[in-house]
């Protein structure tokens, strides 16, 4: 990674942001140079929230979790992904060593993305998120790691395995995955959207890759939950956050995020693609449909959930980038979006950038994209989203599969066992133990529109 500014040159670059805060952003995205350009700067600025690899750091985290810092463990896989498709789109191999040392140490002896030191805290989203980096990895061709290390495809499919196990469904609800994996986190009586979101997204890209059956089956299973238990609208198709197993899930949270529309209108893209089924074809464009008129009011990304009332906390600051990337993909993978996705993506973007006036650079972002002003607040976030948004403009081949040109291998047994131990030979989870994590629920509800599609509490 390129080095970090020296403290005294960061001093200058404070003093020099004082007066730059209310000035023009100096980032463009008019030409393909010009985007490129951009993107490496914000790519450069995030980068310096990462301190993994510095000496005596965990390589693949940002600092955290919360008190040491603001980030929990997911988001480093997200980051990752993000500069995954950086360099993609852009060409700039700058980070990929970076990339590639991260996403190998953070495997866990399983390898199956539950590393040790994080796996009591664990919701299946937060795995999720690292396993679906590793599968971007697998389709976008990332270099492949050495043949003795865990390679990309076979890290998926053990992330998928572990949560296709048995140990993590059961009746509830009628089906669907916990939150969170431990019986005893507060929230593993909640089910969500995002947690089987991920799922969904991971079974229909691997059906996609593979072309193995059982993963199509679990998408379809999953989705065809979705909409039983409530948390897929069938008649707007908005998606909803999630329910309390307490409660059979009936006591759906309404919240919408952006991260769970686009995170099934990207697993619905690629079964389309895989099948050319005309039924995920109208999936796509329909929750496609209601994501641009619902996060992208006049054109530009604006979180609806929490951003009007100043409540999104350090997980929703990544969700813009997210739809943004996922958008750009699924405009491939079903191209009737094309026409659709496109401007709206180019004008959200273009207004990403023109915020990105503040922090001790002068040039770094903040989240409220639709006000065209710096709004004070910079973060490891922030940068992901408006490099999300700015590098997806660039968006090149459609992701490979085994049969275009994938060299990632596989191994479709992967991850079995992995995770037994987090439930095995504990106690049945008590009335008592739901009194207590429906209490903090309750109390969390009340103290802000939705933190319940967050990946960690």
């Amino acid at each position: 990674m390129r080095s970090f500014l020296p403290p005294a040159v960061t001093a200058l670059l404070v003093t020099a942001s004082l007066t730059a805060v209310h000035g023009a952003s100096q980032f463009a995205i008019d030409s393909e140079d010009a985007i490129k350009k951009t993107a490496s700067t914000l790519a450069w600025d995030m980068m310096q929230y990462y301190r993994g690899n510095l000496t005596g750091a965990t390589p693949g985290i940002l600092p955290g979790p919360p008190p040491d810092g603001d980030y929990y463990w997911w988001e480093g896989g997200a980051m990752w992904g993000t500069l995954i498709d950086y360099w993609a789109w852009t060409g700039d191999s700058s980070y990929n060593d970076e990339i590639m040392a991260a996403m190998q140490f953070q495997v866990g002896k399983d390898k199956d993305y539950q590393p040790a030191n994080f796996t009591i805290s664990l919701g299946n989203d937060d795995q999720a998120f690292w396993g679906m980096s590793a599968l971007l990895a697998a389709e976008l061709k990332f270099p492949d790691p050495p043949p003795d290390k865990p390679q990309w495809l076979a890290l998926a499919q053990a992330v998928f395995n572990t949560q296709a196990s048995p140990d993590r469904h059961d009746s509830e609800c009628g089906g669907g995955l916990h939150w969170q994996v431990p019986r005893t986190n507060k929230g593993y009586n909640y089910k969500n959207s995002i947690a089987n979101g991920c799922f969904f997204n991971l079974g229909a890209r691997l059906y996609r890759y593979t072309g193995n059956k059982t993963y199509s089956d679990w998408a379809v299973k999953t989705w065809d939950w979705m909409e039983k238990v409530g948390f897929l609208d069938l008649s707007t198709y908005a998606i909803y956050d999630g329910g309390h197993t307490t409660e059979d899930c009936k006591d759906i949270n309404k919240a919408e995020f952006s991260y769970n529309n686009g995170v099934f209108a990207q697993g619905a893209a690629f079964m389309y693609n895989a099948t050319k089924d005309p039924v995920w074809k109208n999936r796509t464009e329909r929750l496609v449909a209601h994501g641009l008129r619902t996060f992208f009011p006049n054109g530009i990304a604006v979180e609806i959930s929490c951003e009007g009332g100043g409540t999104c906390n350090t997980d929703m600051l990544t969700f813009k980038g997210f739809i943004h990337r996922w958008y750009s993909v699924i405009a491939q993978m079903v191209p009737t979006t094309y026409q659709t996705v496109s401007p709206i993506l180019t004008k959200s973007a273009a207004a990403s950038i023109k915020q990105c006036t503040g922090g001790a650079f002068g040039r770094q972002c903040g989240f409220k994209w639709a006000s065209g002003r710096y709004d004070g607040m910079t973060g490891a976030g922030q940068q992901m989203s408006v490099l999300g948004a700015v590098s997806s403009q660039l968006v090149g081949k459609p992701p490979v599969t085994e049969k275009t040109g994938g060299t990632s291998k596989g191994n479709p047994n992967a991850g079995s066992g992995g995770d037994r131990s987090l439930n095995r030979d504990r106690a049945p989870v008590t009335t008592g133990d739901r009194v207590g994590a429906g209490i903090l629920t309750f109390v969390v509800l009340g103290s802000a529109c939705s933190i319940f599609g967050l990946m960690s509490v």
